[in-house]
């Protein structure tokens, strides 16, 4: 039912864009071309646009049922044949990316990893600056940088086309590094509390390889990041429009947005039907892998809960990454973000420009600043209703599941441009349609906590006692699964203001000359080799509001529950048990673990 909502919108939009099918089609088939009445009646007869959209969508429905997507409006070539080449360009780069991003998930976890496996993990302070300035980064920003460097000026990779393996390093490198620190941090949010397990306490005093526990404790946290995985999979394949652009990669993504900006129904209905085919199965298998997984557990409610008290987070980092942001802000401000010195253009850092000129001689510190109080207040607002809406829906996972899987299978530029044509344009189009699909991943994150905190034993125990729902919701689930949720969001605070901005530079949202941020990124790069500070000190600045959102995120703590005094927490005691006979293992004492009452009775 979704699917068929979201393709009949699709087949809605040169209607509801309140523009001409017939006009635009010519202007993607020959730009040059005069737009005469004649010509435009005779492309309209063509493509049969006075039947209207409903009599256009059935014959496309009635084609696909005997394996025929129709006929692209704008090259007239086949629609299938150019649509299983590019998923299968998509797909491949996909692979390569979520090997980068694995690599970069265990690059993030490695310190948590080597010290919890050798039971040394004690009150380690959150961190993540590092993890926040890299997943604070523009995908196309990386990709350009990778292109720049390592392409153009030291020769090592290829960098435009799709030609071989040597083709989809760089591009799998700009997709998987930033999906990889946002994985990476939310595994890394999990793991000390499947260290603090007494299975893993005992384990690590038994003498247990280190890595065998490291493992395990992976192991045991997967099923909780399976939903957002299988999200970024979906994400991979069909959101890497920019990074397939400057690429020049025959992707899905691109074969999408193509047809988006000119109207091609067919070949734009055929593109979002397999990105949601693509997001159903990826969210079947994340599902089927989750059970695999932990579904015993699960089912018999034996899981220990991973949310636990964290340690007080260093306030001196916040306030560190805040003071720079706010001088940064405040320096800017008494300058002039729309002057212009023809003479000036492209200047390096100076005393009189100390972050120097852009392309049109504007001061690059001003327009920083200027347009950091739209970015930021437009990316807070979006990013607390993607919250809000996140946990609501999350809280009902038959409603939102479905709903979620259908959703991020959209393109943030479909989205935008299919609200923009409900909607109109106006400065609030670009942060609905961002919204839209923004509390997606949050709320498979919700679901799977509360999927996994439901089957604890804690929780079994509460309701054994005669605890309501309503209790044990309050006092419970919420307090266990708001805070991770709450840090996930702010880790996705600067991909936010990047969406925002995009839509902007598509011509959504924010226009020239708006000081933007992502809209000075993306009017800079085409200069970035000749002038590198016109689009590093935009990129800087949206790395510093990655690592305050994220080193702000280490004061969301669990609370303390009612009826439990706040103190430090008495870790079990190991002591030595006789081995039963017959115990396969090693022989002498079995260590298993005692609490501290029970020390005191023996």
């Amino acid at each position: 039912m979704l699917t068929a909502a979201l393709v009949g919108a699709i087949g809605l939009l040169p209607w509801l864009s309140r523009t001409d099918p017939a006009l635009t089609v010519l202007k993607a088939r020959s730009a040059e071309r005069d737009p005469a009445p004649e010509t435009l009646r005779a492309i309209r007869g063509e493509l049969g646009l006075d039947d209207g959209p409903l009599a256009l969508l059935g014959r496309w429905l009635g084609g696909l049922l005997r394996g025929d997507a129709g006929t692209s409006w704008v090259s007239g070539a086949p629609v299938l044949p150019g649509l299983g080449q590019a998923a299968g360009v998509s797909l491949l780069l996909m692979c390569g990316a979520l090997v980068v991003a694995a690599a970069t998930t265990a690059a993030v976890c490695a310190r948590t990893l080597r010290l919890g496996a050798r039971g040394r993990l004690g009150a380690r302070r959150p961190g993540g600056t590092l993890t926040a300035v890299l997943a604070a980064l523009p995908e196309f920003l990386v990709a350009s940088v990778l292109a720049s460097v390592i392409a153009v000026h030291l020769g090592w990779l290829p960098a435009l086309g799709w030609y071989g393996p040597q083709w989809m390093v760089l591009p799998s490198l700009a997709l998987g590094l930033p999906a990889g620190a946002v994985l990476g941090r939310m595994l890394d949010d999990l793991l000390p509390g499947a260290f603090g397990e007494p299975w893993a306490t005992a384990a690590a005093a038994r003498g247990v390889p280190p890595r065998t526990v490291a493992r395990q404790a992976v192991r045991r946290c997967v099923p909780g990041l399976l939903p957002n995985l299988g999200l970024f999979v979906v994400g991979l394949t069909g959101g890497s429009v920019a990074v397939e652009q400057i690429y020049d990669i025959p992707g899905l993504g691109r074969l999408t947005l193509h047809a988006a900006l000119a109207q091609d129904l067919p070949a734009l209905q055929s593109g979002t039907l397999a990105l949601v085919l693509l997001a159903a199965a990826a969210g079947l298998l994340a599902r089927l892998t989750a059970r695999l997984l932990a579904g015993p557990a699960l089912r018999d409610g034996a899981l220990q809960s991973l949310h636990r008290p964290r340690p007080p987070a260093p306030r001196a980092l916040p306030l560190l990454y805040g003071g720079l942001l706010a001088a940064l802000i405040g320096f800017g401000l008494p300058r002039d973000p729309l002057a212009l010195d023809t003479l000036a253009r492209l200047r390096a850092p100076s005393v009189e420009h100390p972050f120097g000129t852009d392309a049109l001689g504007r001061d690059v510190l001003a327009r920083i600043s200027h347009g950091a109080v739209t970015t930021l207040g437009t990316a807070l607002a979006v990013s607390a209703a993607a919250l809000i809406a996140g946990l609501l829906l999350g809280l009902l996972p038959r409603l939102s599941g479905p709903l979620a899987d259908t959703l991020s299978a959209v393109p943030p530029v479909l989205a935008g441009l299919l609200v923009t044509g409900v909607l109109g344009s106006g400065p609030w189009t670009p942060a609905f349609a961002v919204a839209v699909v923004a509390w997606t991943p949050l709320a498979a994150h919700t679901s799977a906590l509360l999927r996994q905190e439901r089957a604890t034993v804690h929780l079994t125990a509460t309701r054994a006692l005669g605890a309501s729902r309503w209790y044990v919701l309050r006092h419970e689930l919420l307090p266990a699964v708001v805070p991770p949720v709450v840090r996930h969001a702010l880790l996705r605070l600067p991909g936010v203001a990047l969406g925002l901005a995009a839509l902007g530079f598509l011509g959504l949202g924010a226009q020239p000359p708006s000081p933007e941020w992502g809209l000075l990124l993306a009017e800079n790069q085409p200069y970035a080799e000749r002038a590198p500070w016109a689009v590093l000190f935009p990129a800087a600045a949206l790395a510093l509001l990655g690592a305050l959102a994220v080193t702000s995120a280490g004061g969301v703590r669990l609370p303390g529950r009612r009826g439990r005094p706040p103190g430090p927490a008495v870790p079990p005691v190991i002591q030595a048990v006789p081995a039963p006979r017959g115990h396969p293992g090693r022989p002498g004492d079995l260590l298993t673990p005692v609490s501290a009452s029970q020390t005191d009775e023996r």
